[in-house]
């Protein structure tokens, strides 16, 4: 649905923004866009409809390539993409139904059907009792409501959403989610997310992309970034110390973490596990867990061979390498000395 191939965007300053981005997002999907401050992905979400033009790259939408059309074009293409933002981006001065009407009237559409659709729309979002109030009179997660049924106004198949979550509390936040996760489902959206939320990634996405310094380090869905030995996502959602201890293994179950693989290693390798850390999550409904481990005893070959056969990432942390006692050679007059000792 979303294919961004290339992308570069250099500001005038000589500030990098994007430096040879590629992304793909599947149709029917949530992909969310991870990374800190400055890392490039507002600037990222701003070329995907073209209210940043890149300096060079390509970005194409439903099978159209945006970088390539006209003003009047892009126009017309832009009604299949709905945008909600940080701060809401309401009209103050207009109600809760204007403000959602407002890109139907910019399409011309008549009054009737304005009303019609604006009242569809509330419900969908949960503001049925809404519509007279102003946005001085809402709080921020209804305001944020405001902004998706406005954005879903045209009827878009794509939705880019700029950090719609940052600015609201964490329970205001999770009835949030729960929308996007909604209208992805019933309206088939492909959801583009930016976020630096960890949570919100967890929460609904299906697959994420993680930016650093204006490229993408990691992409792919969850499950598989989960099973990628040494993948950033799974360093991010389950944070272990760093080196990992010489001698330890880092074990991450995927869609495993409810078996009782460890009393199996105990009973059946015969060897004595000492956890040193770990966590467990819910991604995508299915559990999966991160521990760090040390194995003592035993069939150690064994045990982490019997890891790997039920689908367990396993790492090891090498052991320092060994190194035999410490000579010093002596310098050429010493030995001469040391040779007429020895005489």
């Amino acid at each position: 649905m979303i294919h961004v191939s290339g992308l570069r965007k250099v500001y005038g300053n000589g500030v990098v923004a994007l430096d040879g981005v590629d992304l793909d997002v599947r149709e029917g999907e949530i992909f969310g866009v991870l990374g800190q401050s400055g890392a490039g992905k507002s600037t990222l979400l701003r070329c995907v409809n073209l209210l940043e033009r890149p300096t060079s790259g390509t970005v194409t939408v439903a099978g159209q390539e945006l970088t390539a059309l006209g003003r009047a074009e892009l126009r017309r293409a832009r009604q299949g993409i709905g945008m909600i933002h940080q701060h809401f981006a309401l009209l103050s001065s207009r109600t809760v139904a204007a403000n959602v009407a407002f890109p139907l009237e910019v399409a011309g559409l008549p009054r009737a059907r304005r009303a019609a659709r604006v009242r569809e729309l509330l419900e969908l979002v949960g503001l049925e009792g809404k519509a007279s109030a102003y946005p001085a009179q809402l709080s921020g997660g209804q305001k944020q409501r405001v902004g998706i049924a406005r954005a879903l106004a045209a009827g878009p198949k794509v939705l880019l959403s700029d950090e719609a979550t940052s600015a609201l509390d964490p329970g205001t936040t999770q009835s949030i989610l729960a929308l996007l996760k909604r209208l992805n489902a019933e309206l088939g959206l492909t959801i583009l997310l930016i976020t630096h939320e960890m949570h919100v990634i967890k929460g609904v996405c299906d697959s994420v992309a993680i930016m650093r310094d204006g490229r993408v380090a990691e992409a792919g869905t969850l499950a598989e970034l989960v099973a990628r030995p040494g993948s950033l996502l799974t360093r991010e959602i389950f944070p272990l110390p760093e080196p990992a201890p010489p001698g330890t293994v880092t074990l991450t179950f995927a869609g495993r973490a409810d078996e009782p693989v460890m009393s199996t290693l105990v009973r059946g390798f015969d060897v004595d596990v000492n956890v040193l850390g770990g966590s467990l999550e819910d991604l995508g409904g299915r559990p999966v867990g991160r521990l760090r481990v040390r194995l003592e005893g035993g069939d150690h070959a064994g045990a982490l061979g019997h890891l790997r056969e039920r689908g367990v990432i396993v790492e090891e942390a090498a052991l320092p390498a060994e190194t035999g006692p410490i000579t010093e050679e002596p310098l050429p007059h010493e030995a001469e000395a040391i040779a007429e000792e020895t005489r």
